[in-house]
């Protein structure tokens, strides 16, 4: 079953009729807003509560505006949300398919983007989907750490990473965004931004039940090798992945007046056990900037 919203079109065929998960009635205040209001600047300067914010900043699409996708590319969103970063693939690729489980999300993402005509959005699970094409750039955009949740199988991160492999052209590139487990920022106070809980990446999740799992670089390059991309370039988001106002590489590491650290915390509340901004130009001058940045983001090439 197909549905449009303006020039983007829902594909229900692997949906199951219920979401598996949901931020709860918030969601139904940003679907009212983005329908009411396509303007995302227009309403963040109405409303400043942090999930409006997380979900409809326009500062979320650094992590792949600056990628050098063309229009005679096609791309796979998988996880798309509530669109953060789908309108920024579209401006720039010929076409975008999104998948995204929840429905209630996909609806918020068609409609703040609803004036794309290269743009479709199927609501169901990513193992479910079965699609007839192949994709020059597929995009993992904050979802690699949920792989437990909806792969079920001993080994599920390798596993969806494989699946995730049958998806790309000869020589496409996946895009992995993720946090590192052992980032600056969780040493310095700040709680594990999927769990809540201070130190819980770092002492490897024995505190809490959750099936998600952040890496080291190390840990995050072996999972990529075993999956079969032998070939990946580390990228270090600034402050982080989610709204990066920086993106360094192996080839321009930061300097140390590059990097400061803000202490206003939008998400949820945190301490600060030292200064992080002098810690992280610490470890830049000691040459471990790779160990401890706060997100990476991998493109791992099909060969």
């Amino acid at each position: 079953m197909y549905d449009k919203i303006g020039n983007v079109v829902l594909n229900y065929d692997f949906y199951t009729g219920e979401d598996q998960y949901c931020d709860g009635t918030i969601e139904d205040e940003l679907l009212t807003m983005v329908t009411e209001e396509q303007d995302v600047i227009s309403i963040l300067k109405k409303d400043n509560r942090w999930p409006v914010l997380y979900h409809l900043s326009p500062v979320r699409q650094n992590i792949v505006e600056w990628y050098p996708l063309d229009k005679n590319m096609e791309v796979l969103e998988v996880g798309s949300g509530c669109g953060a970063v789908t309108g920024a693939l579209c401006r720039k690729a010929g076409k975008v398919t999104c998948i995204e489980l929840s429905q209630k999300r996909s609806l918020i993402n068609a409609n703040r983007n609803r004036d794309f005509s290269n743009l479709e959005i199927i609501v169901g699970n990513f193992n479910d989907v079965k699609l007839d094409k192949k994709f020059d750039c597929i995009t993992l955009i904050g979802v690699l750490e949920y792989a437990r949740y909806y792969t079920d199988t001993g080994n599920p991160f390798v596993d969806f990473l494989k699946n995730i492999r049958k998806m790309l052209k000869p020589h496409g590139v996946i895009m992995v965004a993720i946090e590192n487990k052992y980032g600056l920022k969780y040493f310095a106070g700040a709680r594990e931004d999927h769990t809540g809980v201070y130190f819980d990446g770092i002492q490897g999740y024995k505190a809490t039940d959750s099936k998600v799992y952040t890496f080291s670089k190390s840990q995050l390059e072996n999972v990529l090798k075993e999956a079969g991309y032998q070939k990946q370039k580390f990228y270090y988001p600034f402050p982080d992945y989610k709204f990066p106002t920086e993106i360094f590489s192996d080839e321009y590491l930061p300097k140390p007046e590059d990097l400061a650290c803000s202490k206003e915390t939008y998400d949820s509340s945190r301490r600060f056990l030292f200064d992080e901004t002098a810690a992280f130009q610490e470890v830049v001058r000691s040459g471990e900037f790779p160990v401890f940045s706060n997100s990476y983001l991998v493109v791992a090439e099909q060969e």
